[in-house]
């Protein structure tokens, strides 16, 4: 009997099917590459990090989702094409950090602007969280685990940090982001040490 895909798994396999596919047909026939397109999203993060830094909140998180979604087609279109490499996953999980912790960069400059320790704080607390989570995943499987699970990974960030900007409150999305994916790292810690604890 096949075991039923996690929650997260089974919505990320769901958006695989139902966006991410039909739209990289659409950029394959417009002879896309999927590294512009990855590297597309990391430009696109650095101008909603532009925005948000000048407090233009719902434009910043408007560009940050457009940005966050073009991640949903380029590993989608590099199977379609058949240009599935190592080098393009390494240059993924690259710009995907990089975009997260630009976007984050733009909330620091816009709290330091406005002289709000809290907020610069909450950023701190987020990105150190928000890093540790995908940095766990990558090591876990490097010894073999999988440890895609937890509370929080990036596209559940990327969602609150969006909604968060949209309504004009991301000092709510990031105390959000810096407890939970706290939480998160902890799931994958507890995780990773039963799995390996008879290694």
């Amino acid at each position: 009997m096949t075991k039923p895909l996690a929650p997260r798994l089974h919505a990320k396999a769901w958006v695989e099917q139902h966006i991410s596919r039909p739209i990289a047909r659409v950029l394959l026939a417009l002879h896309f590459s999927p590294t512009v397109i990855t590297l597309l999203g990391l430009v696109v993060a650095g101008g909603a990090a532009a925005l948000i830094g000048v407090d233009h909140l719902f434009l910043g998180g408007v560009v940050m989702l457009a940005g966050a979604s073009l991640d949903l087609w380029d590993g989608a279109l590099a199977r379609l094409s058949g240009r599935v490499t190592k080098f393009g996953a390494f240059l993924d999980s690259i710009t995907d950090r990089l975009s997260e912790a630009v976007v984050l960069l733009g909330l620091l400059v816009l709290y330091v602007r406005k002289d709000e320790d809290l907020g610069v704080y909450l950023v701190f607390v987020a990105l150190v969280a928000s890093l540790m989570v995908s940095y766990l995943r990558a090591r876990a499987e490097g010894l073999g685990v999988s440890a895609d699970i937890g509370i929080l990974g990036r596209p559940e960030r990327v969602v609150v940090l969006g909604a968060g900007l949209l309504v004009g409150y991301p000092l709510y999305a990031l105390g959000l982001i810096a407890v939970v994916a706290t939480l998160t790292v902890l799931q994958r810690v507890v995780h990773a040490a039963h799995a390996l604890k008879d290694e």
